[in-house]
């Protein structure tokens, strides 16, 4: 009879218990600010409460030089609704996890995001113009001093790069300028008048131009008759906070850089911040037609983002400018778009990577709203799960715009 083989008993438990890997408490320091940095952003809120170590460790330069070692991070996308200044701390939207986290804002219940570079956003004041520029993951902010005094209006609010860079364009679109913030000197450039360039397409315009001694101070804006016979006009009336936005492409350095904003017509303006000169791009649709449009970037690439009405059913499409020419880059399907037929939704769109936030909203209690997300290159779209507002009656909350930023701690203001 074979004998039988001798049996691990509880020896073998004890062997592998003592070749197991430690656990992070004993992890030397530098490797246990290795690990925490590369732990979902959202969990950075958490780490001061797990124990003195980690409290320590999240606060030292060495954490936040592992953190800069990181590579790129998926954005979060900075929510905003219509009540925006009740909406305290601001809700972010963590594409990574495609879950809903809590961010911090400017300090004060005024401010209102404008732009964003980078692990930052600017906020304006509406009723002052101050602009403060937050890190929303940290809350460290910083407030830019007032820019030199113009009596243009304001047209758009540029960020870009890393330093980051802010770029105000003034003026009507016969006279544009710009005046540029360097956060290393702390201090605003005078204002510098744009030249415009020939416009890619002209808009066709009536015969007796020459003879319009207003011509200048003209702002686009085309009447005609809807549908059902109601007098429209062309002017682009925006959302509050999308008001002074913009789309900005740049080079990784932040060179090249042209910013795309819309003209209070709906035209798409571009603005080249190194060689200071702009012109009007060709309309996607014509003046009389009934849409809503927005323009973001993404990719290095800008594109305008367009709601329109047609055949009994509504249709969202994302369109790219090449060779003097719009372009359809993407579009969503039919069956996720029709709900918006006959709501006159408004869209806002928002840029970073190779995807396109879509926020569409009716303005009108119990109307269609939704956010989506676009991956441009595949043409793929999914729309956001709801967000229940935990401090308030549990209602679903009703974006309008988003801005989006990439979740990183090193950053500084």
């Amino acid at each position: 009879m074979a004998a039988s083989a001798p049996t691990s008993g509880g020896g073998s438990k004890k062997r592998k218990h003592e070749q197991s890997a430690p656990d992070l408490g004993q992890l030397h320091e530098d490797m246990l600010e290795r690990v925490l940095a590369r732990l979902p952003p959202a969990s950075f809120f958490r780490l001061r409460g797990v124990c003195r170590r980690w409290r320590d460790a999240a606060g030292s330069p060495a954490f936040l030089a592992a953190c800069a070692s990181v590579p790129a991070r998926h954005p979060w996308f900075v929510m905003l609704s219509e009540r925006q200044e009740e909406r305290r701390p601001p809700i972010a939207f963590d594409a990574a996890e495609g879950t809903w986290a809590r961010c911090r804002g400017a300090p004060g219940p005024g401010p209102v995001p404008v732009a964003a570079a980078g692990g930052l956003v600017l906020y304006r004041a509406p009723d002052t113009g101050a602009l403060t520029v937050a890190n929303p993951l940290t809350g460290a902010s910083r407030e830019l001093p007032p820019p030199p005094p113009a009596a243009a209006t304001l047209q758009a609010v540029a960020m870009y790069g890393s330093p980051y860079r802010v770029v105000l364009i003034l003026g009507k679109l016969t006279d544009l300028s710009m005046s540029a913030f360097d956060p290393s000197t702390n201090a605003w450039a005078d204002a510098v008048p744009l030249s415009r360039k020939p416009d890619a397409s002209p808009a066709p315009r009536g015969e007796n131009e020459g003879d319009n001694e207003n011509d200048e101070d003209d702002d686009g804006t085309v009447f005609f008759l809807s549908k059902s016979g109601a007098v429209m006009a062309s002017t682009t009336q925006r959302s509050p906070s999308r008001e002074h936005s913009s789309a900005v492409t740049c080079r990784p350095d932040g060179s090249d850089a042209v910013a795309y904003f819309l003209s209070s017509s709906g035209a798409v303006v571009s603005c080249d911040l190194a060689r200071r000169a702009y012109a009007e791009l060709p309309r996607v649709l014509p003046a009389h037609a009934e849409h809503s449009i927005d323009v973001a970037a993404c990719g290095g690439r800008a594109y305008a983002v367009v709601l329109t009405e047609y055949l009994d059913t509504a249709s969202l499409r994302v369109w790219e400018f090449l060779e003097g020419a719009w372009t359809q880059a993407a579009a969503m399907p039919p069956a996720m778009s029709h709900g918006f037929y006959g709501a006159k939704a408004d869209v806002n769109c928002v840029g970073h990577g190779g995807r396109i936030m879509v926020c569409v909203s009716s303005g009108e209690e119990g109307g269609p709203n939704g956010c989506f997300l676009c991956d441009v290159g595949s043409n793929r779209w999914e729309e956001l799960p709801r967000c229940v507002d935990a401090d308030g009656d549990g209602a679903a909350a009703d974006f309008v715009a988003a801005f989006s930023f990439e979740p990183r701690m090193e950053v500084a203001v």
